[in-house]
Order: C-alpha cells, then sequence, then structure tokens
C-alpha cells in the first residue's frame, strides 16, 4: 500500500448520515467501534471487511466530540481496544480514547518566507512556564510564549514533539498519536491559533518528529491487529534495547506511506515550517546500540538499514515536493555521508552538528590555563564545517540526567563561568552553521531542566543572567542584520590567525560579497593589551559586538569601538588593527571605509 496521504483514507470522517470509520487491520479476525454512542459494546457496530484489509462501516449514532476506539479480536482469539492510529484529536491523559473532531478553524496569516536567517528557540510547551501547577494552554501560550519569542529576537521556535503520548516523562518521544496535537494544552484547533499567531509575528514553527520508535503502551500501535502491522516482526529491527520502544518496520509499504502521511499531514493540516527528524542515526544503523549477536547484517553484509535509508530519501522527496520551503532537519550523530545532499543522499536541508556541540562543550569545561593544550580541538572543528549543511544545537539533551545546566558545564568561579557562557554564545553566533538555543540556555539558569516544573524566571532579577538573556536578544539582532553572519559555504569564511596556541586566541572572517566582520576570540583567563589582529583588507573597523561588554554584565570598560588598520604582515596578512582584549571575550568588527 503506498499512498501518502492515508490521513485522507483512514480514520473517522463526520458524514451526512453519521460518521465514517476506517481503520487497516488485514490480520484482525473482527474488528467494532466502542465510544460514547454505543457505550463501549462491541457487539453494537461492527466494521466490515474488504479484500485488502481494511475495515469500515458508517455509525448514525456517532458525533463530532465522542470518544472512541477500535475493538480487535485477532486470529488466535486475544481482544482488546486499540486507539484510532489516524486519529485527529484524543483524550487527556491517563485516557487513552480517541476523539471524533472536525477542524473549524481557517487560517489567517501567511507563513513567513524561507530564509538564510534561522536561529531556533526549542521548547518544552509543559515546562517553559506553567500557571501555578498548571500547563498553559496553546492559546495562553500563542500570547506569552509567541511575544518572548518575538522579544528575543528568534526566528523559529522549534517544540519537542507534540504528537499524542502518554507518559509526561517520555517529553513527547514515545508516542502513540502521529496524526493529532496533544490535548494536554487544548485542541487540535487551539493549536493551530497558537501556529497561526506564531506567523502573525513572522516567527516559524519546528516540529520534532519520531518516526525511529514508538510507544509500547497497549492502547498504542504495538501489535495493532494481534501480529506486528507497525513495527519489525524481527525483534532484532523491531525493538529498541535502549529506548525501550518498538522500532517502525522501513521495510513495509504501508509503513513508509503511514509515516509520511504523517509528516505531510503536519504540513498540510497545520501549516507548519519545518520538521526536525528525531533519532536518524538510530535508524540509519541495524547495530546502534546493539551489540554482537544482537543484530545481523543487510544483504550486502553491513551495518545499514536499508528500508530506513530509503525511507528517508522518500520522506524527504515527498515533504519538499509538496512544499519546497519547509526545512527539513536531521538529528544525526555519527558521520553517514549524504545526510543533506539532495542528489545522492538523503536530502534534508539541515543537520544537527553534535560533532560541534561535543568539542565546543568539552572545551568550555577546560580551565583556560589547560585550553592551549587542546588548541587543535578548537580548530579541528573549522575543519568539517562545511561538510554538511549544519545547525548548531545545544539542545534539551545537553541539559537533563545529570549533565549540568549550560552555566553549570562553564570552568571557573561564579564571574568566570557568566564570561566564559557569552563567549561560547558569542562563538557560536560566529561560526559557520544555524542557531539552536534550548529554553532557559539564554537565562543561563542553574538548575538542569526538568519536564515536571518551569524554568527558573526568577534568577532574571540578578545582573549576570539577564546580561546573558540580552547578549542572546543582541546576537540574535545582529545575526538577522548581517549577511556575512547569515551564509555558511566555505567562501564565506577565512582564517586570520588559528595558531596563537599559547594565547587562547583565533581570529577569522566571516564574508558576504565586500561585506567583512572580523571575529576576534580570547578563550584565555588573561588580559592582552595593544593585542594585534590581522586582517584581509585594510580599512576601519567598528566594533559591532563584544560579548564582556557592560551591557552584559561584562568587564570591559574601554569606550573604542572604530579601529584603523595599519600595515603589518602576521602570517599570509599584511594588515592588522590594534586591540585590547579582557579575558573570557569575543569580539565582532565590521569592516567600514565609510
Amino acid at each position: 500500500m503506498i499512498n501518502y496521504k492515508l490521513y485522507n483514507k483512514f480514520g473517522a470522517f463526520i458524514e451526512d448520515d453519521g460518521v465514517k470509520f476506517k481503520v487497516y487491520a488485514p490480520n484482525a479476525k473482527r474488528v467494532s467501534v466502542v465510544g460514547d454512542f454505543n457505550n463501549y459494546d462491541s457487539s453494537r457496530n461492527r466494521l466490515k471487511k474488504n479484500k485488502n484489509g481494511i475495515w469500515s462501516g458508517v455509525i448514525q449514532e456517532a458525533k463530532e466530540g465522542d470518544s472512541y476506539k477500535f475493538y480487535i479480536e485477532a486470529e488466535d482469539g486475544r481482544e482488546f481496544l486499540k486507539a484510532d492510529p489516524y486519529a485527529r484529536y484524543a483524550e487527556v491523559k491517563p485516557n487513552s480514547a480517541s476523539i471524533i473532531f472536525n477542524s473549524h478553524y481557517d487560517f489567517k496569516y501567511e507563513k513567513p518566507k524561507k530564509s538564510e536567517t534561522i536561529s531556533i528557540y526549542e521548547v518544552h510547551l509543559g515546562s517553559w512556564k506553567r500557571d501555578v501547577k498548571s500547563y498553559l494552554s496553546y492559546r495562553d501560550l500563542a500570547r506569552s510564549l509567541v511575544k518572548y519569542v518575538k522579544k528575543m529576537g528568534f526566528t523559529h521556535i522549534e517544540l519537542l514533539p507534540i504528537m499524542e503520548h502518554p507518559y509526561d516523562g517520555s517529553w513527547g518521544y514515545q508516542d502513540t498519536g502521529y496524526f493529532a496535537p496533544t490535548s494536554r494544552y487544548g485542541s487540535p484547533d487551539d493549536f493551530k491559533y497558537f501556529i497561526d499567531i506564531c506567523h502573525k509575528h513572522n516567527i516559524g514553527i519546528i516540529l520534532d518528529w519520531v518516526p525511529s520508535h514508538f510507544a509500547t503502551d497497549g492502547h498504542g500501535l504495538i501489535a495493532f491487529d494481534g501480529r506486528a502491522l507497525y513495527e519489525h516482526p524481527n525483534r532484532e529491527k523491531g525493538y529498541h534495547p535502549q529506548w525501550r520502544s518498538n522500532i517502525f518496520n522501513y521495510d513495509s509499504d504501508y509503513v513508509k506511506s503511514f509515516l509520511i502521511s504523517s509528516a505531510l499531514w503536519w504540513i498540510e493540516e497545520y501549516n507548519i515550517d519545518g520538521i526536525r527528524v528525531d533519532g536518524v542515526a538510530s535508524m540509519l544503523y541495524l547495530d546502534y546500540q546493539r551489540g554482537d549477536g544482537e543484530w545481523s547484517p543487510n544483504e550486502y553484509g553491513d551495518n545499514l538499514n536499508l528500508g530506513a535509508i530509503d525511507f528517508l530519501k522518500k520522506l524527504n522527496k515527498n515533504v519538499h515536493k509538496k512544499d519546497k520551503n519547509i526545512i527539513m532537519i536531521a538529528e544525526e550523530s555519527t558521520t553517514f555521508l549524504g545526510v543533506t545532499d539532495k542528489k545522492e543522499g538523503l536530502g534534508f536541508d539541515y543537520k544537527w552538528n553534535m560533532g560541534w556541540m561535543n568539542d565546543v562543550i568539552d572545551y568550555f569545561k577546560l580551565d583556560p590555563i589547560n585550553r592551549q593544550y587542546h588548541h587543535n580541538d578548537l580548530t579541528f572543528i573549522f575543519s568539517y564545517a562545511f561538510d554538511e549543511k549544519f545547525i548548531l544545537p545545544l539542545s534539551h539533551d545537553e541539559v537533563v540526567h545529570m549533565k549540568g545546566s549550560m552555566i553549570n558545564k562553564m570552568s571557573g568561579l561564579y564571574d568566570w563561568q557568566f564570561a566564559n557562557l557569552r563567549a561560547l554564545y558569542a562563538f557560536m553566533y560566529a561560526f559557520m552553521g544555524k542557531k539552536l538555543l534550548f529554553m532557559g540556555n539564554e537565562i543561563a539558569q542553574f538548575n538542569e531542566w526538568h519536564y515536571e516544573g518551569q524554568l527558573d524566571w526568577e534568577v532574571l532579577e540578578y545582573d549576570s543572567h539577564k546580561g546573558v538573556q540580552k547578549l542572546i536578544k543582541d546576537l540574535n539582532n545582529l545575526y538577522r542584520r548581517e549577511k556575512a553572519l547569515q551564509y555558511d559555504t566555505k567562501e564565506n569564511f577565512e582564517w586570520c590567525n588559528a595558531d596563537d596556541a599559547n594565547r587562547n586566541i583565533i581570529t577569522f572572517e566571516r564574508i558576504y560579497k565586500d561585506e567583512r566582520i572580523l571575529i576576534v576570540c580570547n578563550f584565555s583567563g588573561a588580559t592582552y593589551y595593544n593585542y594585534y589582529a590581522p586582517v584581509t583588507i585594510s580599512g576601519k573597523y567598528r566594533l559591532i559586538l563584544n560579548s564582556d561588554g557592560r551591557k552584559f554584565a561584562g568587564t570591559d570598560t574601554n569606550r573604542k569601538r572604530v579601529f584603523n588598520s595599519t600595515y603589518f604582515v602576521i602570517g599570509q596578512k599584511e594588515n592588522m588593527i590594534e586591540i585590547d582584549l579582557t579575558p573570557l571575550s569575543v569580539r565582532f568588527f565590521k569592516l567600514s571605509n565609510r
């Protein structure tokens, strides 16, 4: 069964003479619909099966808002209830029935235009802010969250999975409903309103989407009709030992159609701007998180999951065919080649740069006095910066499970921790790649993120935390303003000095046509007066951002903003500007001959 709009074929459809139900369950012996309309009596509303394994029927008594499930009798006589895999709406957990739903919301605002400027605020809707102890609704968040993101200058909001899921502690990564936004925060139309308000303010919405595995809860997809219909029947390929969940059967045309239909549904029905595909590495490799004897090679004798690779290629092809402006993002942590190759590779638009994230965090954990011995670790990240089209992620994964918050990862005592964090963020915006920050990172909260609470907004009473927040706002504004920081090809980058290891300093330029921005990074704990920073072009260099500025609760009191270059040969450069560098700081200088 190859059909990438299965949401038009299966589910509950309101018609003039009742509600029509259709479900794919080829291995079932009997299927009925039970719900509010028949007191969950499995003997009353039996569906009829066609030769293709599709069960269907119209129930006159059913109406919009009623809850329902499919009663299934398996070939071996087992009986169980299942939620509708194509349900548009579901009951609030711990209840698990599907709800008959028909949208009544019409979008009012156009989506933002696709741009090279992508700065993402990653959010878990249930713990950004809370009203006393309860969640904010989609409509509440349309006011407060959108206003905040607009103020901070981010271009996109990326939502941790909002597809229906039974367990809060999974953060949405153990799904049961691939066509329904979670009812925790309101109705599907409430979610549409949230997206519409984002678009009103020129903010794009990226959904975290999980085709790599699904929840094992009994009402979900597992053994749906008594057999493995959605998961792979071979446990080596159908069960994820690390996540204790089921893996989709990528060798099945029906499963591929189901998943691609899900992705297209969010684009067509909810007008989203992008999809971040979770767990791509786990899909690509048959031996992912498996030891010897726990996996079998493919027909060519290697460890690649050929069905999953075919699925990912078809996914990206069909999404871009549907809407060429959709951003497709892979969370992929290995050296698999061609993740963002549209012709020969998987066809994603961007890949999370996990190597950059790990190397940079490891570097900033070091005491500055030891960084000179790890200078190559810092400069190495530039060597693969152009291998794919990257997003630089400082995501939720880095501030959970005893890893410590971003500020707590930084070396040194209190003031140096903040200086380090500001320098890291400034370096992130100077580096090649789109940007992603998880909520709370921008206020430097000391506590790890926890899904049951809210961010530590009270820390903004302190200047150091407020300074980090102001820096992120200014970095976003600078990034959106300067084209030299937006384009990420080899032509947009040039080293000035990569070899000043003894002083923990690197200098490089970001370039767009005739525009140049010089980046000077002092990652040491020392102050360097009259430092010679090499530049390519002679002229005036205007300081446009300093991570150690007083505005950000930094230490630099120097008010000089314009620096004239002089002839002086340093390495391959014949010009330099003379500047003072405070410890743990990153400075941006824009070439200006006016």
